[in-house]
């Protein structure tokens, strides 16, 4: 609680200098139990609801409703509606941090960002902040199955909205962040012990001396292709995605894993998740699926004007940066397997991942390099 009201004091001191409105953000000291059963969160959210939003003070607990949007495997979101009056229904979302997530998750990163993505048209709005989570603005569509990214359509309306999410400029440091964040997840990982037996045994059989070499030597090998850099969100999976239907609107959302980062491994790490959180890598997107994508990401408005050169060259940078994704995520694994409550088998996931990237990293390397040498 301490240190997420840090944070909040951090962007307050920095938005008075600048000339931002972030300080007029209302702040909350409450914490929310994640892991208290939904009918018991519920009156702690209007508590926490009334004490953001003044106008809401005085109304009854019996006018405001809360229903679960979904769930993922680090946070837990919810609706809260509250009915003003007879004619006029607000609703917002309530997204609580699940444990430990401070561990994988950078929330001074992602709340320094969110100011300016909100502004440039991403995401939710920030409407207040609590000790473990925030208030945002409710975005009324659906959110993405794994299924519907491989529809020509989707896949157009996702290239062309990270494509403008990659020119936001983000006041701070410039410097890329992949190698940093897994280095920092490799130290966390290996130090780490279970208390459930088997869990251990399992752990006990990563030779994280391998995979450190690994992290060494990708990092050599993909700084040779020169991948700009930008803001990148990290993690475009289908549930970080909503589509209204019916006003043809797509939105990016959860910003938690947001820096500057390599282009290639944005859209790379999106390609990976077309195989959901099942790893079923069959649904991989082909070339053709990729070479789609890539022209809408590089020229929207007239993606078959955009050369097969420049469509090759963003290909060959993505497909060595999704083993960086299969890396990063993998090694996120292990932390989660150890930290979070939530019931998912975080350990197989890693072996999942890891497993793919070493399947892969021959075929990736040799395409690269064929590839760069054919250039010369």
């Amino acid at each position: 609680m301490g240190a997420a009201k840090n944070i909040w004091a951090i962007l307050e001191a920095e938005d008075e200098s600048s000339g931002n409105n972030v300080s007029q953000i209302p702040y909350s000291s409450m914490v929310v139990d994640t892991s208290l059963p939904l009918p018991r969160i519920i009156p702690l959210l209007i508590e926490l609801c009334k004490d953001l939003f003044k106008n809401w003070r005085e109304l009854d607990d019996s006018l405001f409703s809360v229903e679960r949007v979904s769930g993922g495997i680090t946070n837990l979101l919810l609706k809260v509606s509250v009915k003003e009056d007879t004619e006029r229904q607000v609703s917002v979302t309530v997204r609580l941090y699940g444990p430990n997530t401070e561990y994988v998750i950078n929330r001074e990163r992602e709340l320094q960002a969110i100011k300016y993505l909100s502004a440039a048209g991403f995401g939710a709005k920030l409407l207040g902040g609590f000790g473990n989570g925030m208030v945002q603005s409710f975005i009324n569509a659906r959110t993405l199955d794994p299924s519907d990214m491989r529809q020509p359509k989707i896949a157009a309306q996702i290239a062309k909205e990270l494509g403008k999410f990659h020119q936001v400029d983000i006041p701070g440091s410039k410097e890329p962040q992949l190698w940093v964040d897994i280095l920092k997840f490799f130290e966390r990982a290996s130090t780490l012990r279970f208390e459930e037996p088997d869990t251990h045994k399992l752990y006990e059989t990563i030779s994280f001396e391998e995979l450190h070499k690994e992290i060494v030597e990708l990092r050599e090998f993909t700084g040779i292709l020169n991948s700009p850099v930008v803001f990148a969100h990290n993690d475009l999976l289908s549930g970080n995605l909503m589509l209204n239907e019916e006003e043809e609107r797509l939105y990016l959302i959860d910003f938690e894993y947001g820096s500057y980062n390599y282009r290639g491994f944005d859209i790379g790490n999106h390609f990976n998740e077309y195989a959901g959180y099942d790893c079923d890598y069959s649904f991989y997107p082909s070339k053709e699926e990729q070479y789609h994508f890539i022209k809408h990401y590089l020229q929207p408005d007239k993606p078959e004007e955009v050369s097969i050169a420049e469509v090759e060259s963003v290909y060959i940078e993505t497909d060595a940066y999704k083993l960086a994704s299969h890396l990063y995520w993998a090694i996120w694994a292990i932390i989660q397997a150890r930290m979070s409550p939530i019931e998912f088998d975080y350990m197989g996931y890693f072996f999942l991942r890891y497993n793919e990237y070493k399947k892969l990293k021959p075929l990736t390397f040799s395409l690269v390099t064929s590839s760069l040498s054919a250039s010369v």
